[in-house]
């Protein structure tokens, strides 16, 4: 199992540095723009962006402002990274367009029922011009937190039962009842439809894993 849980992290890993070419283009448009760009990383950790060369976040004049509800575990020192604890649904402390580009990776579905849902994202659209957001897609036939096909679409107490009375690969250990439901609603992940009416300005596209569409990435690029 511990084999199959590296082959899926390495997949993971491919995947995030398929993703930069989009990425890099926001951060291409906002250095001609404005020659530096302020980055907001809404549930981001700083091992993420090692997908750019140092060089080439350097040459863009890059900084970026990781948005976690705690800091486990501090960024290094560095000109380039801030980390602050907060909500990322609410987020009053930054004005309108106060970064250039916001980017989020497999966090929208971790904010909880479906109104904290739509205050991420707003959050996302009104802090920048430009902003990334991927989620896990629905209709993908494996679960991505935990691994196993078809387990997201089973009923909340099923998938709590299984919580509790095994050792899942993404998790390690069997747990009560009341940790498997708060592990099951942790999760929830969003089809299509969902996607375009949180981000009605965005492109919504598709990230494949083979034929099959995996995740769901919402884009909008700064206006002309």
């Amino acid at each position: 199992m511990s084999n199959f849980v590296d082959q899926a992290y390495r997949f993971g890993e491919r995947l995030r540095r398929r993703r930069r070419a989009a990425i890099e283009s926001l951060i291409d448009d906002a250095h001609r723009r404005r020659g530096s760009v302020r980055i907001l990383d809404l549930g981001g950790r700083k091992a993420y962006w090692n997908i750019f060369d140092d060089a080439y976040l350097e040459s863009r004049n890059v900084s970026i402002t990781l948005v976690n509800p705690e800091i486990v575990a501090p960024a290094p020192e560095s000109g380039r990274f801030v980390e602050i604890a907060g909500d990322a649904c609410n987020l009053p402390q930054f004005a309108d367009n106060a970064f250039e580009v916001v980017h989020s990776n497999s966090t929208i579905e971790h904010v909880g029922h479906w109104d904290n849902v739509e205050k991420f994202a707003r959050q996302a659209r009104r802090l920048a011009p430009a902003y990334y957001v991927q989620t896990p897609y629905y209709w993908f036939p494996v679960d991505t937190h935990v691994l196993l096909p078809l387990f997201h679409w089973l009923p909340d107490v099923v998938q709590a039962k299984i919580f509790a009375h095994t050792r899942l690969a993404a998790y390690g250990s069997s747990v009560d009842i009341g940790a498997a439901m708060r592990r099951v609603q942790d999760a929830r992940l969003l089809d299509r439809e969902q996607m375009a009416f949180l981000f009605p300005d965005a492109q919504i596209r598709f990230e494949w894993f083979g034929p099959l569409p995996k995740s769901l990435i919402a884009v909008r690029p700064a206006a002309e």
